[in-house]
């Protein structure tokens, strides 16, 4: 894990998942994913649009980089994992599925966020990918 993420996550951490910084003002989680070839747990902290009731859209923008980010692959591979959300006062672990949006369905969802937060659309414009994945987490019963 890089020096930035480390920080974010202390910071979500100490602070109730409401991390300063760069993210201040934005909604933060933490992804617990499983590594597609370890099957260890890797951490990433991550951006997510609200979906309503137990429901969470991230996105693998990568920041624009020309491949998905790995954390992208081990959603695909190990779609059932754990997430971190917090209100800034207490922070839940909750169990989620992962599903990849397509269509128009996935178009909008990116569209929002990215008017939302005006740098996905420059991560869009400069990605040399097709599309940046959007995926639902979806609460599941734990």
């Amino acid at each position: 894990m890089n020096d930035f993420n480390a920080q974010v996550i202390a910071d979500f951490n100490a602070n109730g998942g409401k991390p300063g910084g760069y993210f201040k003002d934005a909604p933060v989680l933490l992804l617990h994913s499983i590594g597609a070839k370890s099957g260890q747990e890797r951490t990433q902290p991550l951006m997510y649009l609200p979906g309503g009731e137990r429901r969470w859209y991230v996105f693998a923008s990568y920041g624009g980089a020309p491949k998905n980010p790995a954390w992208y692959h081990n959603l695909l591979a190990n779609p059932d994992f754990d997430i971190s959300v917090g209100d800034g006062t207490t922070i839940s672990r909750v169990p989620v599925h992962a599903r990849e949006l397509a269509g128009e369905e996935r178009d909008q969802t990116y569209a929002r966020q990215a008017e939302l937060f005006p740098q996905f659309a420059d991560y869009e414009k400069k990605t040399t990918r097709d599309i940046i994945p959007v995926i639902e987490l979806t609460a599941r019963a734990s």
